[in-house]
């Protein structure tokens, strides 16, 4: 998947590291388990195999600067760099925290907004505007 995220005018190609599978017949099983998301500088981790062996591997997602797949690429096409194997554990365990750390912060936000009760009376009544809407054209 390729999305251009708008920053101060400029465009930044970002590639959804679930979609990186290249080379074909070395990548197999990505399981992506942190991606900074569609921002500058955006990087991500997925545990993987590589030539049918357990391996973790790394990639910038894309940047401002950089047109295409991110990095490491191969022919134009998104590939991951293999983290050695001596470091591998300490790269997930890294990953991981940096998952956890962003998922708390998103809980924490939907539960100011949901304590928000103004906001969400506002929210109700757009959601059933939208109900009404698609039963007037039936």
């Amino acid at each position: 998947m390729y999305v251009k995220i708008s920053l101060e005018g400029e465009f930044m190609p970002y590639i959804d590291p679930n979609t990186v599978q290249s080379p074909k017949g070395r990548v197999e099983d990505v399981h992506v388990i942190y991606d900074k998301g569609a921002t500058s500088g955006s990087w991500s981790i997925a545990k993987l195999r590589w030539d049918k062996k357990r391996s973790v591997g790394i990639r910038w997602n894309g940047d401002l600067d950089e047109p295409g797949s991110g990095t490491p690429q191969s022919r134009g096409k998104a590939t991951w760099f293999i983290v050695p194997e001596e470091i591998a554990e300490a790269v997930i365990s890294a990953a991981e925290l940096l998952e956890k750390q962003k998922n708390d912060a998103l809980y924490r936000s939907y539960c100011e907004m949901a304590a928000d009760t103004e906001r969400e009376a506002e929210a109700m009544e757009w959601s059933e505007a939208l109900i009404g809407d698609g039963l007037e054209t039936r």
